[in-house]
């Protein structure tokens, strides 16, 4: 594989007003002397020449003026569009601070406001009127080296519901995280959004909304729109990766079976939530002393999320000798209409299969009475569903109660992580979708782990790179699951954090990286030899936000 692109002067090398506009080479006051001669930039900036670091300082005090999250997001939006260079500076050195602003959870209400604070494009825009000429869409993207391609048809924003073509937001964002976590050099991602109309009625009557003011696309139609998109991705970027992000249920699970088999294509709310939750279990249970596999997991909400994340944790039991059938026992659903047992006429394909002989209930504290999980597992999207008699029957049933709150954005969170620690008199091992701030109780700080996918999907992207591989296997899933949880400290534990630091996030993309192009060689999926040194290979890749000298 090639390193990342360089931007070293070519003869179309961009001048003047144009290098200013160019968001890839712009360095702003941070061109030299020398360089503000070559490149006609002379009486365009002011005279004095800054240091990146000036930069830095200057973009954090505009930051910290800001009186709100969103006008956060807003403003590094527009640093990105002007100088991505400086953007991801700002943002890998303060890695911890800024990740809700750029995604969770400021990105749910920013794609909810997406047509109103809307001030310069980005990404590609495929709408239902391109069928037939997707091809012609995608050679207009500036960028002929794509890599990575996150597409949603923004069906299934977080936990917002249908949001059409405002779930750029969400493509915009899961790239800025790959650069930022895991070193993909802003050139190779690419941003889509699917636009085949909402039914969503508030967006269908506001003037302001940027997609098409349509009821959605469905059937054999969105099935050919889809099938022409990723032939074409495919012709045009042959490297590329696909994920695919925030597509409704009744799409997700089978556009990830279709093309899986046949392309580098995964579904990050249904593989990469599996994996990042696999791994939090895998460290919570280093506290409790328990095997992953010694008791059952009660999830709240039987979505992609709830399924990818069961469907994980019996690969991980199969994987280590258990049969199918017994895995599956060890996983069981909670949904809007109760328990999801055998006899219930109401339940989908894929619920069916965690669907268990045994008696319903529509209370969930009941529910727990009886199946006495180790975890609690809460992915429906729905606020407060963590009542406190659920979790003192948790804290009854577990000397340390597994609870995880991870529906987005934090006002979907299934319970807060105070209410975790206090109902539970500190006992409680809690991780969230969405960050929480430390809980004091009773003398001891507790550690709220984020069980963020961003830990596990730029990994698995960079692994995916560097080996060139021609699929996204649920075994490199697996890998990344139990490498990340190897990346936990023993600090990290006993402030209750089942997730390492964030600020270390790069460097776990690293090992994950590696584990995931392991897997890719094994399985005969990688296209390119290896150097032996693997880490440092893959190390040289990484995109470092340092300006280069162009004179």
């Amino acid at each position: 594989m090639d390193k990342s692109p360089s931007s070293l002067p070519t003869p179309d090398f961009p001048r003047g007003v144009k290098l200013l506009h160019d968001p890839i080479r712009n360095k702003g006051i941070a061109f030299t002397e020398a360089e503000r001669d070559v490149f006609r930039l002379r009486g365009l900036l002011p005279p004095r020449v800054d240091t990146q670091a000036v930069q830095v300082q200057r973009t954090l005090g505009n930051l910290g003026r800001k009186t709100t999250d969103l006008e956060r997001y807003i403003f590094l939006v527009a640093l990105q569009d002007r100088n991505e260079t400086l953007f991801y500076r700002v943002i890998v050195d303060n890695l911890s601070k800024l990740m809700p602003i750029i995604y969770t959870p400021t990105v749910g209400e920013a794609c909810q406001e997406f047509g109103h604070i809307f001030r310069r494009p980005r990404g590609l825009y495929i709408s239902a009127r391109d069928r037939g000429h997707v091809r012609e869409v995608l050679a207009n993207w500036p960028h002929e080296d794509v890599r990575i391609v996150v597409v949603t048809d923004g069906e299934r924003i977080l936990g917002l519901g249908d949001l059409g073509t405002d779930g750029m937001g969400i493509s915009i964002g899961k790239l800025a995280l790959y650069t930022a976590c895991a070193g993909i050099h802003p050139t190779w991602c690419l941003p889509v959004t699917i636009d085949v109309g909402t039914d969503n009625e508030s967006l269908l009557k506001d003037p302001l909304y940027l997609g098409l003011p349509q009821r959605r696309l469905r059937g054999e139609t969105y099935d050919e729109l889809i099938e022409e998109f990723v032939t074409e991705i495919v012709d045009r970027f042959p490297r590329a990766v696909i994920q695919l992000e925030d597509f409704g249920n009744r799409n997700a699970f089978r556009l990830l079976a279709r093309y899986r088999d046949r392309i580098c294509l995964f579904d990050d709310d249904i593989q990469g939530t599996g994996a990042v939750a696999l791994s939090g279990l895998l460290s919570a249970l280093r506290i409790t002393g328990e095997h992953v596999g010694s008791r059952p997991y009660l999830f709240v909400g039987a979505g992609q999320a709830g399924l990818g994340i069961a469907d994980t944790i019996v690969a991980a039991l199969v994987d280590e000798g258990m049969s199918e059938e017994e895995a599956r026992s060890r996983c069981w659903l909670f949904d809007s209409k109760g328990l999801v047992v055998e006899g219930r006429d109401d339940v989908s394909a894929g619920k069916r299969r965690y669907a268990h002989s045994h008696a319903g209930t529509a209370d969930l504290t009941e529910a727990i009475d009886v199946i006495r999980p180790a975890a609690l597992i809460g992915v429906a999207g729905v606020p407060g569903m963590f009542t406190r008699p659920a979790v003192e029957a948790m804290a009854r049933i577990n000397e340390r109660p597994i609870l995880f709150a991870l529906s987005n954005p934090t006002s979907k969170s299934e319970c807060t992580a105070e209410q975790a620690v206090a109902w539970t008199n500190g006992r409680a091992i809690f991780a969230s979708g969405s960050p929480f701030d430390p809980v004091e109780y009773e003398g001891h700080t507790y550690v709220a782990g984020q069980c963020n996918n961003a830990y596990i999907f730029p990994g698995v992207g960079l692994g995916l790179l560097a080996s060139e591989s021609v699929r996204a296997t649920d075994e490199m899933f697996l890998a990344a699951a139990r490498t990340l949880a190897e990346q936990v400290t023993e600090t990290d534990l006993e402030a209750g954090c089942v997730y390492p630091e964030l600020d270390r996030i790069r460097e776990v993309s690293v090992h994950v990286a590696q584990a995931v192009v392991r897997v890719a060689v094994e399985q005969g999926h990688a296209r390119v030899s290896l150097p032996e040194d693997l880490e440092a290979y893959i190390r040289s890749l990484m995109f470092d936000p340092i300006y280069e000298t162009y004179a």
